[in-house]
């Protein structure tokens, strides 16, 4: 893993939407990523439960980027989500779960990745299945600048 990628540090590193998430980048690599968030009020729904939305967002950051590792300091590759599909499985108020994506097939453009959120008793909370397009110039491994 690069530390020198503003990506790989994770969320809080990062403008934007996924600063107000705060996830913390586990690991990156060829065709896996993990991220994990540690549980706050913000993140949880008017029932007092992480919010599908919370996990929804996650999935598809997390699925993205198992279809777009880059192994070159100081520059990233970029994915547009075509079509996500989420299943909700399980709930929990706190503590911290773990995102993990995989690629599954796909080619020069488009791939397709599945992922699932656990709670850190092992818990399955939610599990989805993506399908990402590669944005131009984004193509070949070694990305854009970030």
């Amino acid at each position: 893993m690069n530390d020198e990628s503003l990506h790989i540090r994770g969320g809080q590193d990062l403008p934007g939407f996924h600063n107000l998430l705060g996830y913390r980048q586990v690991s990156w690599e060829e065709n896996e990523a993990v991220i994990e968030l540690e549980l706050q009020p913000r993140h949880l729904n008017l029932g007092g439960v992480v919010h599908g939305g919370v996990l929804t967002s996650l999935l598809d950051i997390v699925l993205a980027e198992a279809g777009t590792f880059c192994p070159y300091p100081g520059r990233m590759r970029k994915a547009i989500t075509l079509s996500l599909t989420t299943t909700f499985t399980g709930q929990c108020s706190g503590g911290t779960i773990r995102v993990t994506g995989r690629k599954r097939a796909g080619g020069t453009r488009i791939f397709n990745s599945t992922g699932e959120v656990h709670d850190d008793k092992g818990n399955l909370l939610a599990i989805a299945e993506g399908t990402f397009r590669i944005r131009s110039g984004s193509e070949g491994p070694e990305g854009v600048p970030i």
